[in-house]
């Protein structure tokens, strides 16, 4: 998993529950890296699976509310660190829908060891984006928060429903309506 993903998540943790709440939730998951990342950098998903755990000990929020949290945290951070992918684009559901033929093939090319989920992604009809998410790491979740973030970004009404396809959260299926 990108380091990126790492260094927001200790960032978030440090704005919502304090540098104390971020060292400890580092110091008692007893990481391999040592909870030091680099934005670049690749780290086990096992870590940030540690992180969440410990987050949740710590606060009693439960792990899919953290997750989904930190979704939403991280889209804004995505729109500033890779502007390109947003220019021009008005339409969240547009935006949405180039996910795997175009903004995954151009973070390959950035990243060629980037491990990412797969989007299946149709228009029933004009009102409706159908998106599947398949990741084996069951971040459907962190998934959702992410597709919040971005109708928050571009101001956009619609609602979000969901099907959890397979119990671990490795298939999903998201249904974004217009009102």
């Amino acid at each position: 998993m990108k380091g990126i993903v790492f260094t927001e998540f200790l960032e978030m943790v440090e704005e919502k529950f304090g540098f104390v709440t971020a060292d400890a939730i580092v110091q008692d998951a007893d990481l391999p890296s040592g909870g030091i990342y680099t934005a670049v950098g690749t780290y086990p998903h096992a870590e940030i699976v540690a992180l969440v755990v410990q987050l949740s000990q710590k606060t009693s929020i439960p792990i899919p509310s953290l997750l989904q949290a930190f979704g939403q945290h991280l889209f804004p951070k995505f729109v500033q660190g890779y502007g390109g992918f947003f220019q021009n684009v008005t339409d969240p559901f547009v935006f949405l829908s180039s996910l795997e033929n175009y903004i995954h093939v151009e973070v390959k090319k950035l990243y060629p060891d980037a491990e990412l989920p797969s989007f299946d992604s149709h228009f029933p009809d004009e009102k409706t984006l159908v998106m599947e998410y398949r990741s084996a790491r069951g971040m459907a979740d962190f998934a959702l928060g992410l597709l919040e973030g971005c109708l928050t970004h571009f101001q956009d009404p619609s609602t979000i429903t969901r099907e959890d396809l397979a119990p671990n959260g490795s298939h999903t299926r998201f249904v974004l309506t217009r009102p």
